[in-house]
């Protein structure tokens, strides 16, 4: 299989115009990209890249050699993937995108299971907080929200998520409740930056008799990920808008509690996103099948909704 894998560097190195764009789709490090590339053009005997340090451009023949290479290597991917599919036994690689809290407070206690029912298939678990290109990254499953509907990619509703006011009880002590969220400029505030603009994410409270309310705190740490934001909340630095998946952990342990019960923030929708092929991989198909039933069986869909 080693010399698929160099073809699979070398097609998208072209598609992508560079090493590091590779590297990110296919998992690997530039260097190693670069080295395959180049026990490639070492057995075909040619030059495929003029390579700089600003570029990297195809030459003559490797212009040639990827219309050669590009559609046979994709039937041969899909003839492999679907071998488990065609045998009805899940097996191979399974890389899936998670957000890295929500990841390994909901997801990673449900892979011992899994692997006791499908012991073939390999784990291949991404935790990062960008939104995930499913297709062009070569992604099987990925779990979150916001991911864009390319052609090709299909979402299937876990739960609708909202936002919440919390802060510890030893931040509380002594201070009286908001009953307002205008009230909340006058606290302490662990703030989240956005991560694909690095501007101050804003919330928008709404109580049941439809009024709608700007949320503002008064900020003492910004961060850019609401795990550790749940995480400082809860050691009393001061309030949070977190999304209920990050903070219902610390809300049951009591290390958090609910500011504001009657308000809340919209935040859209967790999704288990896929290919929309019709034979989906073995792998992928009960992945898929696997994490309904979880959220189904433990009720997460709903203790993940609360508003």
């Amino acid at each position: 299989m080693e010399p698929l894998h160099h073809l699979s560097c070398f097609i998208h190195s072209a598609e992508g115009g560079s090493f590091s764009t590779a590297a990110r789709q296919l998992g690997l490090t530039p260097a190693a990209v670069s080295k395959n590339i180049a026990r490639l053009e070492s057995n075909l005997g040619v030059r495929l890249f003029q390579r700089s340090t600003r570029s990297l451009k195809l030459t003559e023949e490797g212009e040639r050699f990827l219309a050669q290479v590009s559609g046979p290597l994709a039937e041969l991917k899909g003839a492999i993937a679907g071998a488990g599919l065609d045998s009805g036994t899940p097996a191979g690689r399974l890389k899936v995108g998670l957000a890295p809290a929500f990841g390994q407070e909901y997801l990673v206690p449900m892979l011992g299971e899994f692997l006791l029912r499908y012991p073939g298939v390999l784990p291949d678990w991404h935790f990062d907080n960008r939104q995930v290109d499913l297709i062009g990254d070569g992604f099987d499953a990925a779990i979150g929200g916001g991911i864009e509907l390319t052609s090709g990619v299909v979402a299937r509703e876990l739960a609708r998520i909202r936002v919440v006011v919390v802060a510890s009880p030893a931040y509380m002590a002594g201070r009286t409740a908001p009953r307002h969220p205008a009230e909340l400029a006058n606290f302490d505030g662990i703030v989240r930056r956005s991560a694909s603009n690095g501007r101050l994410r804003s919330w928008n409270l709404q109580n049941s008799q439809g009024e709608e309310v700007p949320a503002e705190l008064r900020p003492v740490a910004i961060f850019d990920d609401p795990g550790p934001m749940a995480s400082a909340a809860s050691h009393g630095l001061g309030l949070a808008l977190l999304p209920v998946p990050h903070a219902l952990p610390y809300l049951e342990r009591g290390q958090l509690v609910r500011l504001l019960p009657d308000w809340s923030g919209d935040t859209g929708a967790l999704y288990l996103y896929y290919s929309s092929k019709k034979q989906l991989p073995a792998k992928t198909r009960v992945f898929v099948d696997f994490i309904v039933q979880q959220f189904r069986e433990q009720g997460l869909g709903v203790r993940l909704s609360q508003t």
